[in-house]
């Protein structure tokens, strides 16, 4: 279970021109992206601890550098 950023914040987060998305659209989302960053990389490390590939994509998405758009 995501807790830190919270998956409400997610969603609002994720959505365009104000709109929030649904929860199904999240997750199909940071997945994806954890794919992505899986394929790149098995995880990176920071000190001691392994920051896993969905906190890293939730962590985009908090901060906005990943955006749904329907096709």
């Amino acid at each position: 279970m995501i807790n830190n950023p919270p998956v409400d914040t997610l969603i609002e987060q994720l959505g365009t021109d104000g709109q929030s998305v649904s929860r199904y659209c999240l997750c199909v989302v940071a997945s994806k992206r954890a794919r992505q960053i899986l394929e790149q990389s098995a995880g990176t490390l920071t000190g001691n601890q392994v920051i896993k590939e969905l906190a890293i994509a939730s962590r985009e998405i908090a901060d906005g550098k990943i955006k749904c758009v329907k096709d």
